[in-house]
Parts: structure tokens; C-alpha cells; sequence
């Protein structure tokens, strides 16, 4: 049976709430993703893009219902591969978990390319110097190395002042709006049927899902959690109501702000500037360089995010023996999963390197091509979560059948829908129509199937085991 001293135990008690939810917010990473999918939602979507929004924060809140009730039961850093586990069977569970460390690997490799690429041009707009992305992208990656092996209240503290910062930036572009519009007379704007179900209606809704990438790691922190049968459900809601209300209220602002004109077609030839030109328009240019700052910090607080997400799943997954035991070793003094963190930081680095070599763009390439197998990923592990709630439950007397089974269902079916829909239209994620890049999607089934076989292989050597806190 796993060990389960000290050495191999994340720091309980060390996270409330308001923590938890700074990581999955900040994942989300709000300012960065309305600055770069809101235009593509606007201009897919057209002007139904708030209602897009909202439809994808009601299916994921039909969904949060059941997960959140289930991690009362399951309370460990394995996230929804251990909740796959429990619903599903552990083979699934360790199915789940090859597409858990797929994807998370995926968009952290692929923000990286981002964050390079926006930081050089930042640097070279205020300092007049040109500085290559690959000296930024392993810069930052070393910093990233470095908090992510000390203790997890440092990256806590960092993320929230990040994230308050850009949430903040947005809010005062759509107080600026509500004061300077006649909202009144477009109050439904965005949100009518006929602006809604337009011919990229599923394309964009897409989009705007992937916005909400990243939400579901709330039970990853359940070990460090205050309270975490409470801490968990709670930071879960809170966090997609925020990311949700947020996004819906954001894009109904910008619709508002382009109400006299065609806010579809602004987005289709003005996609950088987008938003920038209306926030310059209603705020004021001192607001819109302020702006371009934090959407490079933002891309770093997801960095900081991801790579915490990804060091506890690593941690979970050796605790189990599906990976190499020494990765669930805890830091004596930092309690931090250190092991895994230098494993990942350095696997990680080897992927930039992989591009780097090849000449790759850090955006149309490195970019567009991971965070779009990532996020195809991430869909997939949290269907396989929809419906690994819904088993859980089915199975429990005291199961109650609107909160536990019909809602949960629902919301699953919503994710199914989205991910179908996402791997149908593989190449508008990812910007290739031809090559070897469209065949990424069947790395999906790939690491599931490697992750049923060394299943067979724990369970054969090991038994059925779990994680010490399941």
C-alpha cells in the first residue's frame, strides 16, 4: 500500500476558499481570455456571443452540482481522474488520468509560447529593444520552477494579487460602458434567440467553452484544503460564477460599446485591437497600456496555475504507483510536491526545446497547436467526469434524484455535446485544415489506452489500491 507518512502527505489545512479559487480563476485566466477569444466568439458568433457565455456557464454549473457533491466523498490531490475512479471503475480512472496528464502538459507548454511572445513585444514597446522569445520563454519557465517548488501559500499570494489586478481592469472598461450607453434600450442585447442561433453558433459556443478550461482542478487542492469537504464544493460554485458572470458581463459591455455598429464584423478586421479600441474609446489609452502589462501578467499567473495543477496530479498519480514513486515525495520543509515539480519543469523544457530546434512560431505554432490539443483534452476528462459523477451517485442510497442524478446528467450531456463538436472542428482550434497536426486528436486515445495498460500493470503488482485519502 502506498506510504503514508509525512513524506508523502501535501500540507493540510494550508488553503481556504478564496485560495483555491485564485488558482482556478486565474487558470482561467479572464483578462487573457476575453482579450484573445471573445474576438473569435464575437466574430464567429456575431453579436449573440454574451449568450454563447452564458449558455456555457449554465451547462457547467448543471455539472459543478454533482461534482461539487461528490468531492465530499473524494478528498485528494488525483482531481477527476480520482473522481473517474470512483465512478467509473479504477481502469477508467487511470484513462482518465493519461488524458489528465495530456492535457495540463499541453497548455502549459503551449502558454508558454504565449507568454514569450507577448512579453517580447511588450518589452520591445516600452524599452525599444527586441529580445529573442526562446531567452523569455526559458526565463520564465525557470521562475515558474521555482515557485512551483516552494511552498504553494507563496504562489496562493501571487495569484491573487494577479488576478484582482486584471479582473479589476476589465471591470472598469464595463463600468465606463454602463455609464456612457443607453443600456437600456439594448439591456437584451446579446441575449435574444435570434442573435444566439446564428450558422456559427457551435463553433463559437466552443470557443467560449474553452474559456472555462482549467475550473476543474478545485479537487486537486482538496488535501490542503481548509475543511475540504466544505472548502472544495464552495470554491467550485465560486469559481464558475465568477469566470462565467464575468465573461457574460464583459462581452455584453463590448457589445454595447459596438452597438452602433457591426460588432461582428469589427471583430473579423480588428481582431488584436478589438477590444483595445474600445477600451481606449470609453477609458482611455492610459487604461489600454495598463491593460497590455497585465494580459502578459495574466498569462503568467495561468503558468503559475497549471504547473501547481499538474505538480498534484504527478503527486497523485505516484502515490498510486501509476508513475514512479519518488515523484510523491513531499518537501521536508516547503511541503511541496518538489520531486514532481522538477520533473515536470524540466519535461516541460525539453517540449520547448523540441520547438525551438524546429523554428517554430511561439504563437501559430507552439501555441495554437498545444493549447488546442490541450483544451480538446480537457473537455474530454470533464465528460468522463460528467458521467463518472452520475455512476458514483446511482450507486448511493441517499442519492437525490434532481442534485445528484437528472442535473449532473444534463450537464454531461452538454460536455459531450461540446467535445464532439470540438473534435469535429479540430482545425478552427488549432488554425491547421491539412498536415500531420490534424491527426493530434488521436493522441487523446492514445495515452487512454497506455493508461488501461499500466493499469493492468498497478493492479497486477500492487492490487486494487487508491489514494490514502480517497
Amino acid at each position: 500500500m502506498p506510504c503514508e507518512s509525512s513524506a508523502h502527505q501535501l500540507k493540510p489545512a494550508s488553503l481556504g476558499v478564496a485560495d483555491i479559487v485564485f488558482f482556478v480563476v486565474a487558470a482561467a485566466a479572464p483578462l487573457g481570455a476575453t482579450l484573445g477569444a471573445a474576438p473569435v466568439v464575437f466574430a464567429i458568433g456575431g453579436a449573440g456571443a454574451p449568450g454563447l457565455y452564458l449558455i456555457a456557464s449554465i451547462v457547467l454549473l448543471l455539472f459543478a452540482i454533482g461534482f461539487a457533491a461528490m468531492s465530499r466523498y473524494v478528498v485528494s490531490a488525483g482531481g477527476v481522474a480520482d473522481l473517474v475512479s470512483r465512478g467509473l471503475g479504477k481502469k477508467a480512472g487511470h484513462m482518465a488520468a493519461g488524458v489528465a496528464l495530456l492535457a495540463y502538459v499541453c497548455l502549459l507548454s503551449g502558454v508558454y509560447g504565449q507568454f514569450a511572445a507577448f512579453g517580447a513585444d511588450l518589452v520591445a514597446s516600452i524599452f525599444s529593444v527586441e529580445i529573442d522569445w526562446r531567452i523569455l520563454a526559458f526565463a520564465i519557465a525557470a521562475l515558474v520552477a521555482l515557485f512551483g517548488y516552494l511552498n504553494i501559500d507563496l504562489s496562493a499570494r501571487v495569484l491573487g494579487v494577479l488576478m484582482v489586478l486584471e479582473v479589476l481592469i476589465l471591470l472598469l472598461f464595463d463600468i465606463a460602458v454602463l455609464m456612457q450607453s443607453e443600456f437600456e434600450k439594448g439591456f437584451l442585447q446579446g441575449f435574444m434567440p435570434s442573435q444566439i442561433v446564428s450558422p456559427g453558433m457551435g463553433v463559437a459556443l466552443m470557443f467560449a467553452f474553452a474559456c472555462f478550461v482549467g475550473f476543474e482542478s478545485t479537487t486537486l487542492y482538496g488535501e490542503e484544503a481548509k475543511n475540504p469537504k466544505r472548502t472544495v464544493p464552495r470554491a467550485t460554485y465560486i469559481a464558475i460564477l465568477m469566470i462565467g458572470g464575468f465573461y457574460t458581463l464583459t462581452t455584453w459591455c463590448i457589445g454595447l460599446a459596438y452597438q452602433t455598429g457591426d460588432v461582428q464584423a469589427a471583430a473579423s478586421d480588428n481582431y488584436v485591437n478589438f477590444i483595445f479600441a474600445v477600451n481606449t474609446e470609453y477609458v482611455g489609452a492610459w487604461s489600454t497600456f495598463t491593460m497590455k502589462i497585465l494580459a502578459v501578467t495574466s498569462i503568467f499567473a495561468v503558468l503559475l496555475s497549471f504547473h501547481n495543477a499538474l505538480c498534484r496530479y504527478l503527486f497523485s498519480l505516484a502515490r498510486e504507483r501509476f508513475l514512479p514513486v519518488a515523484l510523491s515525495f513531499v518537501h521536508p520543509h516547503q511541503s511541496s510536491p518538489y520531486i514532481a515539480s522538477v520533473v515536470l519543469s524540466c519535461s516541460t523544457a525539453l517540449i520547448l526545446l523540441a520547438f525551438m530546434l524546429g523554428n517554430a512560431d511561439p504563437v501559430d505554432n507552439l501555441y495554437l497547436w498545444m493549447v488546442a490539443l490541450g483544451t480538446l483534452s480537457v473537455l474530454t476528462l470533464q465528460t468522463l467526469g460528467g458521467f463518472a459523477v452520475v455512476a458514483f451517485f446511482w450507486r448511493i442510497e441517499e442519492r437525490k434524484w434532481w442534485k445528484h442524478q437528472i442535473l449532473p446528467s444534463i450537464g454531461a450531456v452538454g460536455l459531450l455535446l461540446i467535445s464532439i463538436l470540438a473534435y469535429a472542428n479540430f482545425s478552427e482550434l488549432s488554425g491547421v485544415e491539412r498536415g500531420i497536426v490534424t491527426l493530434l486528436p488521436w493522441c487523446i486515445p492514445a495515452v487512454a489506452l497506455l493508461g488501461a495498460l499500466n493499469s493492468r500493470r498497478v493492479v497486477a503488482q500492487h492490487g486494487a489500491i487508491g489514494s490514502p485519502t480517497s
